[in-house]
């Protein structure tokens, strides 16, 4: 696996496969993770309490994504999951982003352009 993601260093990434075993992640993800780099290969559902391993269960069951932000350690992240597509179009997993963000944060609405 392409390891580009070793140079976000505000964001760990995590790799599962359709049935919630961890492909890959960057040292960002070994280093939050209270495991580490020891828990790829390992299932995800192994590594998460209720009620979160039932709703890991069941984005993976349905190809879900899934998005929320959390506060730990006076860091606040952005959590993403999201399904990832293999090349022949079936479902190969999960793959989670968990983004440092700042507090308070603009947002901006962009209306499309019209055209003329």
């Amino acid at each position: 696996m392409d390891q580009w993601f070793e140079s976000l260093k505000t964001m760990a990434v995590t790799v599962c496969d359709a049935e919630g075993n961890v492909l890959d992640m960057n040292q960002r993800s070994a280093d939050v993770n209270s495991h580490g780099q020891k828990i790829i290969g390992s299932n995800l559902m192994n590594c998460h309490p209720e009620p979160a391993r039932t709703k890991l269960q069941g984005m993976l069951e349905r190809h879900e994504l899934n998005a929320y932000t959390i506060e730990k350690n006076g860091v606040k992240k952005l959590i993403y999951q999201v399904p990832w597509w293999q090349e022949d179009g079936s479902f190969g997993g999960l793959v989670e982003f968990s983004v440092e963000i700042p507090f308070e944060m603009p947002h901006y609405v962009r209306q499309p352009k019209t055209s003329d």
